[in-house]
C-alpha cells in the first residue's frame, strides 16, 4: 500500500519549477556569467599558467623563449588546460583560448552537481542549489585550473557512474569508466582521486541497500572502483622519473580549520563569511528538521571526502594547498546529500528553493563584481608592457600584505604576462620537479630566476625581502626591466642607475640601464 500523500506535497506528475529544465539550462548558463567580462580571467594563478602555455606553444618558433626556458612534454597527472589550449591556441589565439577553457569549467561543474542530485535523489530538491556558489570556491578562484577542470569531469562521470548503476547496467559502466578515469587522471591527478573516492562510497551504499553486509559491500565496492584503478601504474612510472618530495606539511589542524573558513573567499570577507554560514546552517537546519534528512549515498560520499581532507598534506607532489582544495566540494556534496524524508512538502519546499535560488543569484553577483574590479585593475597595470619589447628580460616585484588580508592577491603573477605577450623572460614561473613541464635554461638570474622572488613586503614585517631589499641584491646585468607591482613605499634610492619609463595604477615600469 503506497503511503498517503502528505497536505502540501506536490501533484503526481508535476514538477515544481526548480525541478523543470528551463531552470536548470539557466543555472548552468548563469555560471558563465562571472567571467564574461575580464578578457583574461583573473585567478591567481593563471598568468602563471598561462606563461608555461606560451612557452609548449612557441618554444620551436621563438628564439626568445628559447634562451630562456626548456619544456618537455610527460605523462603527468596535471595536463588538463596544458592540452587543450594547444589545438584551441591555434584557432584564436592563446588569451581567448585560455579564456574559453576556464569558462566552460563553472558550467560543467554546475551540470555535474545537478546530475549527481539528480541521480541520488530521483528528482532535484530544492536545496541542490546552495552547492552551486561552491564552484566559484577558494580553489577555482586561486587559478588551480588544471584541478578545476579535472573536479568538473570528476562530477560529470560520477552523475554518469550512479546512472549506470541504475540502470543496471555495470559491464558497460565497467568498459567506459576505464577510458574514462584516464581522461580525468591526466586532466589532474587530484580528479581522479576524487572520482574514486565518490564512485566506491557510492556503489557501497548500493551493495548495502541490496542486503550485503557492510564489510562485504566494501570490498564489492573496491573491486567495482578497480576498474579506475590503471592511472596508478601510470603514477609510478612517472614518480619514479622525479626525486622531489612527495608530501609534506602532514596534519596541520589550525591551517585546515582555516581552509574550511576559506571556501568562499574571494574579496569581501563579510560576503564571503556569511554565505559560509548561511551554507552551514542550511546543513544543520536538514539535521535538525523532522521533514528534511540527507540521502546515505551522499552523506558517505561527504564524510569518505571529509576522512580525505584529513588525511591529505598541505603539498602532494609538488602541489601545494592539497588538502585545501578538497573543502568546496566537500561542503557541496553535503548540500547535494539534502532531501525530504517522504514526499516533498511544497510550502517548505517554495521557501527553501528561494532562498537558495537568492543564494545563487547574490554570490553570482558578487563574484561577478569582484572579479570586473580584478580585471579592471588588471589591464590597467598591464599597460606597463606597451613599453617592454620583445625578448625582454623583467623582474617583477609584487607587493605581498604583510597582514594576510582577506582579499585574494590576485597580482602574484600577473609578470608572467611577459612571457604571453612578448616572448620575454619572467622571475615568476614556478620551477617544481614532477609537478610541471617546463625548465629553467636562464640561469644567469640566480636567486631571481623564479617563483617566489617575486614577492616582496614592506620592510620589516616578516619573512621574505622588503622591495628595497629586492632591488639591491637583484642581479642588474641579468634584467632589462623591473616592474614594479603594488609594492609596498621603497627608498628611491634603491632605484638608482634605472629610468622610470612607465607609471600607472599601483604599477611603475623600470628600464635597468648597461
Amino acid at each position: 500500500m503506497q503511503p498517503s500523500e502528505p497536505s502540501g506535497a506536490a501533484a503526481p506528475g508535476t514538477r515544481p519549477w526548480w525541478e523543470r529544465r528551463p531552470l536548470v539550462a539557466v543555472l548552468i548558463l548563469l555560471a558563465l556569467v562571472p567571467l564574461l567580462y575580464p578578457p583574461v580571467p583573473p585567478l591567481v594563478d593563471l598568468f602563471g599558467h598561462m606563461g608555461r602555455y606560451r612557452v609548449q606553444l612557441d618554444l620551436g618558433s621563438s628564439p626568445w623563449l628559447r634562451e630562456f626556458y626548456t619544456f618537455r612534454w610527460a605523462a603527468i597527472g596535471n595536463l588538463g588546460v596544458d592540452l587543450a589550449v594547444m589545438p584551441l591556441a591555434q584557432l584564436v589565439g592563446l588569451e581567448t583560448a585560455v579564456k574559453l577553457i576556464v569558462l566552460a569549467i563553472p558550467p560543467l561543474t554546475v551540470a555535474g552537481f545537478l546530475w549527481v542530485a539528480r541521480e541520488v535523489h530521483h528528482r532535484l530538491p530544492p536545496t541542490a542549489m546552495f552547492a552551486l556558489p561552491f564552484v566559484f570556491g577558494h580553489p577555482f578562484m586561486f587559478g588551480f585550473v588544471n584541478f578545476a577542470l579535472s573536479m568538473a569531469f570528476a562530477f560529470l562521470a560520477f552523475g554518469l557512474w550512479l546512472r549506470l548503476a541504475r540502470l543496471g547496467k555495470l559491464t558497460l559502466r565497467a568498459w567506459l569508466f576505464v577510458p574514462i578515469s584516464i581522461v580525468v587522471f591526466f586532466t589532474h591527478t587530484f580528479g581522479w582521486g576524487t572520482l574514486g573516492l565518490l564512485c566506491f562510497s557510492a556503489e557501497a551504499v548500493r551493495q548495502h541497500d541490496r542486503g550485503t553486509p557492510w564489510f562485504k559491500a566494501g570490498v564489492g565496492a573496491a573491486l567495482h572502483a578497480a576498474v579506475m584503478s590503471l592511472p596508478v601504474a601510470i603514477m609510478l612510472a612517472w614518480r619514479r622519473e622525479t626525486h622531489g618530495r612527495t608530501a609534506a606539511n602532514w596534519f596541520d589542524w589550525d591551517m585546515k580549520l582555516e581552509w574550511i573558513a576559506s571556501a568562499l573567499r574571494d574579496r569581501w570577507a563579510l560576503f564571503d563569511y556569511g554565505s559560509l554560514l548561511l551554507a552551514f546552517a542550511i546543513l544543520v537546519f536538514a539535521l535538525l528538521s523532522k521533514r528534511l534528512t540527507l540521502s546515505r549515498n551522499l552523506a558517505f560520499s561527504a564524510l569518505v571526502l571529509l576522512a580525505g581532507f584529513i588525511l591529505l598534506p598541505w603539498t602532494v607532489f609538488g602541489s601545494a594547498y592539497a588538502d585545501m582544495r578538497l573543502v568546496p566540494y566537500l561542503i557541496a556534496v553535503a548540500l547535494l546529500a539534502i532531501r525530504f524524508r517522504t514526499d516533498t512538502h511544497l510550502p517548505t519546499a517554495r521557501v527553501l528553493a528561494a532562498l537558495a535560488l537568492a543564494f545563487v543569484l547574490v554570490r553570482l553577483a558578487g563574484t561577478t563584481a569582484s572579479l570586473a574590479i580584478a580585471a579592471d585593475d588588471q589591464r590597467a597595470k598591464l599597460a606597463a608592457l606597451d613599453h617592454v619589447p620583445m625578448g625582454a628580460r623583467v623582474a617583477s616585484l609584487v607587493g605581498i600584505d604583510c597582514t594576510r588580508p582577506w582579499p585574494l592577491q590576485r597580482n602574484s603573477h600577473l609578470g608572467s604576462m611577459v612571457i604571453v605577450r612578448r616572448e620575454g623572460f619572467s622571475n615568476d614561473q614556478w620551477v617544481i620537479e614532477g609537478a610541471n613541464l617546463l625548465g629553467l635554461r636562464y640561469r644567469q638570474a640566480g636567486a631571481y630566476a623564479a617563483d617566489p622572488s617575486q614577492l616582496v613586503r614592506a620592510n620589516r614585517c616578516g619573512p621574505g625581502h622588503s622591495p628595497d631589499d629586492a632591488l639591491k641584491a637583484l642581479p642588474r646585468d641579468a634584467f632589462d626591466y623591473v616592474w614594479m607591482i603594488d609594492v609596498p613605499p621603497f627608498d628611491p634610492r634603491s632605484t638608482a642607475g634605472m629610468r622610470m619609463v612607465w607609471r600607472g595604477p599601483g604599477s611603475i615600469l623600470y628600464q635597468v640601464r648597461p
